[in-house]
């Protein structure tokens, strides 16, 4: 079974994907945090080549053999990770990789172009969608320290980057957009739970469930 889950930043992506997982029984594959393990790798002076993650059950990252978890969150991971993430061979380099963890168990995969680009086929399609000040709100309260204009400011910086070129954010005709804006998360994540087991059923009837 593979879950694709799409959107921009501070959207609520993560937190609905991990009860998603949790639910359903799926590995939850964070496509962001991998893009910042290998920005990271790559400030640290490594080559795309010499890269090596690996995605835990309990969501941390293993860079090289190094949990790194605890590094990759923060303003400074949020700009660079999002230059990285621009890079055609970086893409590239983790789309082949994010296919591979995808194959031979169910994931809940979340992102920004997992349900048109690296899972196209997936069984259920979502994308959370909010504001940017909504999502600014939400990123100031999750690391105090910033303010929100500043936060607002890259937020919309990186909404541009996101709708332009190889990996752009897009939404698919079998996509379910659950808009997100002002809503409890509990809220959120029962829309979700109850669109993936609409689409499961329906997909099961039909025969066509991945995995």
């Amino acid at each position: 079974m593979q879950i694709a889950i799409d959107g921009p930043a501070g959207s609520g992506k993560t937190s609905v994907a991990r009860a998603l997982a949790k639910r359903f029984g799926c590995l939850l594959i964070n496509t962001g945090a991998m893009y910042r393990a290998v920005a990271l790798a790559l400030s640290q002076g490594l080559k795309l080549s010499e890269i090596q993650i690996e995605v835990c059950p309990d969501e941390r990252i293993i860079l090289n053999g190094q949990d790194v978890t605890e590094r990759l969150y923060t303003p400074e991971m949020d700009e660079l990770a999002s230059q990285t993430a621009a890079r055609p061979e970086v893409r590239a380099f983790l789309i082949a990789q994010q296919r591979v963890l995808a194959q031979h168990r169910d994931v809940v995969m979340e992102g920004r172009d997992i349900g048109s680009v690296v899972l196209p086929t997936a069984d259920v399609k979502l994308y959370l969608d909010a504001s940017p000040e909504e999502r600014a709100r939400r990123r100031c309260r999750e690391r105090p320290g910033q303010s929100y204009e500043e936060v607002l400011a890259q937020l919309r910086a990186r909404d541009a980057r996101d709708s332009q070129g190889f990996g752009r954010l897009q939404i698919t005709p079998e996509t379910i957009v659950i808009h997100t804006n002002g809503r409890p998360l509990d809220e959120i994540i029962a829309e979700a739970v109850q669109a993936v087991a609409t689409a499961l059923q329906r997909r099961s009837t039909s025969g066509k469930l991945s995995g």
